[in-house]
């Protein structure tokens, strides 16, 4: 008896000194899998392999944590999620939004019900329809069965589910809360989509006046205006200063069109280039917000959309620093993101997140500086944001509402003055020809 109970511990004894350099480094599943290979200890074993991205003791042993500032935005509790290089098909892979919320709400359902991840994830590929659907949740599945956890797995798709997906199924994962995540996860993606489609809805009006204008001062410029100029051509009547312009700039786009498109391309190319510096970002992305009428549109597409992650993060248990990391990196404008990074500076150094806000009354209106100061003093920070999530929710659909109702008059001024202007160009040296020839 003690001569077994000597061999088993020697046993222990070499599988820790091989767990210790792989725990060390973090690599949580591959310890698990040699844990239970070895037989050492297969409950323990495989409930340390499903916790894999948390942060567990295992023989008495930690992994390395990294300073807050080494930290990535997607990271809880100061575990990395190191990114890999990522493949063709994994850039360009493509998973609609509609077909997310539908994923998650579909893998909550399942794992609610007592469906194992690797099953439900088997079901919900047979039950796509799109190849892109069908080949993210393919290499999730083939992920979790080789002991990945779902988070690891989806990072390789940051592309698609993003870091605040990532983050929130990490969280879920290592607090055992995965199906109320996921449902998070897919009422955050559907209040965002939500309200996209209602901006683009309240642009596509205008949008179309003006690409409709532009068309047709280009058909009678280059087109219909050609045919009636030899006509002005055979009198030698004086033509009006507007016909000498029209006439001037329908030469320059019948003989160098070519040259006005080509122009047109590389400004184009120089503009995305040039948004690729920082600093021009930056210092558009906060032009857009101070747009007359669109940009306290967009500004509260932003505050609805931060605000409400804020909050859910917060449910989910996730630390200040690390959530504000998160929203920070979620934000698709780089003014609020140079803001969070501010607020973050000074959260850590004691201050509040309110009195952040506050030297950034553009980004951050009183409202919101106000509500986030009652949280944080109450204690019901989370509540707060999701009432302005909530109510800049509403401000944006009746904004969007009355978009094209205010736009429209001055669209429609604008298109008539145009098309006044070449028609009367046309119109009135005609109208004076005819009357030197009744003369």
């Amino acid at each position: 008896m003690l001569e077994s109970l000597s061999a088993r511990f020697a046993i222990e004894q070499t599988m820790n000194k091989k767990l210790k350099k792989i725990l060390s480094k973090g690599f949580f599943p591959q310890a698990a899998a040699i844990a239970v290979r070895a037989g050492k200890n297969i409950r323990a074993g495989k409930a340390f392999f499903g916790a894999s991205v948390a942060r567990a003791n295992f023989f008495g042993l930690k992994p390395k944590k990294k300073t807050v500032s080494q930290t990535r935005p997607w990271q809880y509790g100061g575990e990395e999620i190191e990114p890999k290089k990522k493949t063709v098909s994994q850039v360009f892979s493509k998973m609609g939004a509609q077909d997310q919320i539908v994923f998650a709400k579909r893998l909550a359902i399942l794992i609610k019900s007592g469906v194992s991840i690797v099953a439900a994830l088997d079901i919900l590929k047979r039950q796509s329809v799109s190849k892109g659907s069908k080949r993210v949740i393919g290499y999730l599945r083939d992920c979790v069965d080789r002991g990945q956890s779902l988070a690891k797995s989806m990072e390789s798709y940051s592309n698609v589910f993003g870091h605040f997906g990532v983050s929130i199924i990490l969280v879920g994962e290592t607090s055992g809360t995965l199906v109320q995540n996921l449902h998070y996860l897919a009422d955050e993606l559907k209040k965002k989509q939500e309200l996209r489609r209602a901006i683009v809805s309240a642009l596509i009006y205008p949008a179309f006046i003006v690409v409709a204008t532009i068309g047709i001062v280009i058909m009678l410029t280059a087109y219909v205006f050609p045919k009636i100029l030899p006509i002005f051509s055979s009198f030698k009547a004086e033509l009006p200063w507007s016909t000498k312009v029209l006439i001037a700039v329908s030469n320059a786009m019948q003989m160098y069109w070519m040259y006005y498109l080509a122009g047109l391309a590389v400004l184009i190319i120089i503009w995305s280039l040039l948004l690729r510096i920082p600093s021009v970002r930056y210092a558009t992305d906060r032009f857009l917000l101070q747009i007359p009428l669109l940009g306290p549109m967009f500004r509260g597409y932003y505050i609805a959309n931060f605000t409400r992650t804020f909050s859910l993060l917060l449910k989910s248990e996730l630390g200040i620093i690390q959530t504000l990391r998160i929203v920070g990196g979620t934000i698709g404008n780089t003014a609020y993101q140079k803001a969070f990074e501010k607020i973050i500076d000074g959260v850590a150094r004691g201050e509040s997140v309110a009195e952040n806000m506050e030297k950034e009354k553009l980004l951050f209106p009183p409202l919101v500086s106000q509500m986030v100061s009652v949280g944080e003093m109450t204690g019901h920070l989370g509540s707060s944001l999701m009432y302005l999530s909530e109510m800049y929710e509403d401000e944006m659909n009746n904004s969007t509402k009355n978009l094209s109702t205010i736009i429209e008059p001055m669209l429609m001024i604008f298109m008539g003055l145009l098309v006044g202007f070449i028609a009367m160009s046309i119109i009135t040296p005609i109208y004076g020809i005819t009357q030197s020839l009744h003369q």
